[in-house]
């Protein structure tokens, strides 16, 4: 029986880069890093002579995970892989959501960081967040984040 989600983990290509992206511009906080070698993650992994550079990062504001970080990077020292094709609509490829109550500043933040972003924010149409914004935008290895800002409550500016 599943329990929970334990963590999010994404292979990156410069784990120093993505942990700079992603605890500077989008305000996780770092609670580790080490690299990981031997017949447990050669076992897990499934590659002989891994070795892993791994971070553990956490939103502080966000409710907490039982493994005690919400993502994961993973720079594989070895096997080297090689840059898969992250557009959303190809089969397998993923996207991680993340809520922000300050949508439209922190999309203008990134952008003059060099962030991509896919879109401005968009006003939600129709369905249970309707009113409120999303868009997507580009990770420094071309991994898509989703920002979402819920519908005003009842009563609150839009």
């Amino acid at each position: 029986m599943l329990l929970s989600v334990w963590h999010t983990s994404w292979t990156v290509s410069d784990l120093d880069r993505s942990i700079d992206f992603y605890t500077r511009l989008l305000g996780f906080e770092l609670l580790g890093r080490w690299t990981r070698t031997g017949t447990f993650i050669e076992t897990v992994v499934g590659f002989e002579d891994a070795e892993l550079d791994i971070a553990a990062l956490r939103i502080p504001q966000a409710a907490g995970v039982r493994s005690g970080h919400h993502l994961e990077l993973i720079e594989y020292i070895a096997p080297r892989g090689q840059k898969l094709d992250l557009k959303t609509c190809n089969v397998g490829a993923a996207h991680l959501a993340l809520e922000t109550d300050t949508i439209h500043e922190t999309c203008e933040q990134l952008a003059a960081h060099g962030v991509i972003l896919v879109s401005p924010p968009v006003r939600i149409e129709s369905g249970a967040n309707e009113g409120g914004y999303a868009c997507y935008l580009r990770d420094p290895d071309g991994f898509t984040l989703e920002l979402v800002q819920r519908r005003p409550a009842a009563g609150g500016a839009s």
